[in-house]
């Protein structure tokens, strides 16, 4: 499994209602300025305490930022602690934003 999902592809899989988890990891100010119905809230400082905790290491997850910094380290460290089915959403809610969902404020 690649580490990066492109925005477009996130689009079609939650059109089509498969199964995974949306993981945000910026800060809440971050999530209610914009944000993707369904996402789950978890800022990345907070994930090394409430990963294992609130997350499935068998399920795919896409983590999304703002620009895809911060979910491709949050990515890297699931990986390395057994999630095998994580991938960072490329360029962030801002490509999401820009790409996919103009109606989702960017900033």
């Amino acid at each position: 499994m690649d580490y990066e999902v492109n925005p477009e592809d996130v689009k079609s899989k939650l059109d089509a209602h498969e199964a995974f988890v949306l993981l945000d990891v910026r800060e809440p100010w971050e999530f209610e300025t914009a944000k993707i119905e369904g996402a789950k809230l978890i800022p990345m400082g907070d994930v090394p305490s409430r990963a294992h905790q609130e997350l499935d290491p068998e399920e795919h997850i896409v983590v999304v930022c703002h620009r895809g910094v911060r979910s491709m380290n949050v990515t890297v460290w699931l990986r390395q602690q057994g999630f095998d089915h994580v991938q960072s959403m490329r360029g962030g809610i801002d490509a999401w934003s820009r790409q996919v969902d103009p109606t989702v404020p960017v900033y």
